[in-house]
């Protein structure tokens, strides 16, 4: 089940640094919600490094497979519809070189910041992967770390108790 519009994808929870050694290149993203339901479909504008954006399409297809489709769109169109709305996250993605599976690692900036999440993308659900020893703990299904999650209550905001919880702490 390798359809181009399916995104298959584990995230993790990552402790130290030493997956910094494995970077190959980085870039920053900028991203608003013009809506998320964990039950139907999420739409988002990207920003990429100021120069590209992209507006997707997202919903849940089975396990941890998700439905994408992804649209170039004009900058100057995405930064207007950027500024209205209230649902947004910023971070750096980090590009790793590892040998199994497509792996990048967000670093979360303003209400968000100080949360790392390491995701790799896989061919099928039922992929193989090797984890690296910085990961700490997995969290694909945990919704309040999605980004859409992040973007409509950031980390910033969970309390002492929810963070403990999902942080496993």
């Amino acid at each position: 089940m390798n359809d181009m519009s399916l995104e298959i994808e584990r995230r993790f929870l990552i402790k130290g640094k030493s997956w910094q050694k494995l970077i190959i290149n980085k870039t920053h993203i900028c991203q608003g919600y013009i809506t998320s339901s964990i039950h139907g479909w999420t739409v988002r504008v990207r920003i990429t490094d100021k120069k590209t954006a992209t507006l997707t399409l997202k919903a849940n297809a089975q396990g941890i497979a998700r439905y994408e489709y992804e649209y170039p769109i004009p900058l100057n169109e995405a930064k207007q519809i950027f500024k209205t709305l209230s649902k947004k996250i910023t971070k750096t993605r980090y590009y790793l070189e590892l040998k199994n599976g497509d792996w990048v690692v967000d670093c979360f900036e303003e209400a968000n910041k100080n949360l790392i999440i390491a995701e790799v993308e896989l061919n099928s659900i039922e992929e193989k992967i090797e984890l690296p020893d910085w990961c700490l703990k997995e969290v694909t299904s945990e919704n309040s770390f999605s980004n859409a999650g992040l973007a409509n209550e950031p980390f910033s905001e969970w309390g002492e108790v929810k963070a403990r919880k999902l942080l496993g702490t």
